[in-house]
C-alpha cells in the first residue's frame, strides 16, 4: 500500500485505491455518528464558517455573538480570508460569498443584495463642500476601491438612472475598513457598503448624494451539498439568513 525511502512516503497505486474507498465508509460512519447524537434537545458542538474580512468583521461578528448568546453550547469558528476556500476539503460547513456562484457542488441561500452609497466626514464637506449632484463629484477628492491608478469611474443609480462620473483618488485601497478610516479622517468622499458605514462609521461619517447608490454583487450563504446537515449548522444558516434579510 504504501511505497517508502529515505526520504519521504506516498501512496501506491493499490494504496490510493484502499483509501478512498476506505475514507468512504469512515465518511458515512462520521455522519451515522452525528446523526445519533444530533437527536440531542440542545444543539451543541462546532460549527465552522468562512468569509471575507470585510462581510466577517462588519456583518457576522454581531450575528454570531447573538446566536452563541441563543445557543451557549455551540462553537463557532470563524476564518475571514480573502481566498475562496474548498468547503469539503477544509471541512466548512457554512460560508458567506459574494458574486456570482460557479460551485455546483454548493447549495446557496440567497441573501438581499447589499448597495453601496456615498460618504464623507463633516470636516471634510465643511472645507470642500457638499455636492448637490453627481457630476460634482469629479471635482472632489474621492477614496477609491481597488483602482490602483487612483483614478476611476463609479456608475450611480439616482432618480434620472444610471450616471456615471470619472473622479480622482486621494487614497485608494482594497480594504472597506482601511477605506472607511479614510473617509472618517477627512481624505475624501467613498462609496462604502451601507453594513460597513452604518455599523463602523456612525457618528462620523455622513451620507452624502442620498438618493444616490451604487449596486453591489449578489450575496449567497453556501454550504456542501449532498451531506448529512447537523441542527448546529443548520440553526446557525437558518439564523444568519433570518437576521440578515432583516437588517437589509
Amino acid at each position: 500500500l504504501l511505497r517508502r525511502s529515505t526520504r519521504s512516503i506516498a501512496l501506491t497505486e493499490a494504496g490510493r485505491a484502499f483509501y478512498e474507498r476506505a475514507s468512504h465508509g469512515l465518511g458515512a460512519v462520521e455522519e451515522a455518528r452525528e446523526a445519533v447524537a444530533d437527536l440531542e434537545a440542545e444543539i451543541r458542538g462546532t460549527v465552522r464558517l468562512t468569509a471575507a474580512v470585510d462581510g466577517g468583521v462588519w456583518m457576522l461578528a454581531p450575528l454570531v455573538a447573538a446566536f452563541v448568546e441563543r445557543h451557549p453550547k455551540v462553537v463557532v469558528d470563524v476564518v475571514l480570508t480573502s481566498r475562496v476556500v474548498d468547503m469539503v476539503e477544509e471541512r466548512f460547513d457554512l460560508a458567506l460569498r459574494a458574486g456570482v456562484l460557479r460551485d455546483d457542488s454548493l447549495v446557496a441561500r440567497k441573501l438581499p443584495r447589499i448597495d453601496f452609497a456615498l460618504y464623507a466626514s463633516t470636516a471634510y464637506l465643511a472645507v470642500h463642500g457638499v455636492p448637490r449632484r453627481s457630476a460634482d463629484l469629479a471635482a472632489h477628492r474621492c477614496v477609491v476601491f481597488r483602482a490602483p491608478l487612483g483614478r476611476t469611474t463609479w456608475t450611480l443609480v439616482g432618480p434620472s438612472g444610471p450616471e456615471s462620473v470619472e473622479i480622482t483618488g486621494a487614497v485608494s485601497t482594497d480594504d472597506f475598513a482601511f477605506a472607511l478610516e479614510s473617509i472618517a479622517a477627512g481624505a475624501g468622499i467613498g462609496l462604502l457598503p451601507s453594513f460597513v458605514a452604518e455599523r463602523g462609521g456612525r457618528g462620523r461619517i455622513e451620507r452624502v448624494l442620498p438618493r444616490h447608490s451604487a449596486p453591489g454583487a449578489p450575496v449567497h450563504l453556501v454550504y456542501p451539498a449532498g451531506r448529512f446537515l447537523p441542527r448546529r449548522v443548520a440553526a446557525l444558516r437558518d439564523f444568519l439568513v433570518a437576521e440578515l434579510a432583516r437588517g437589509a
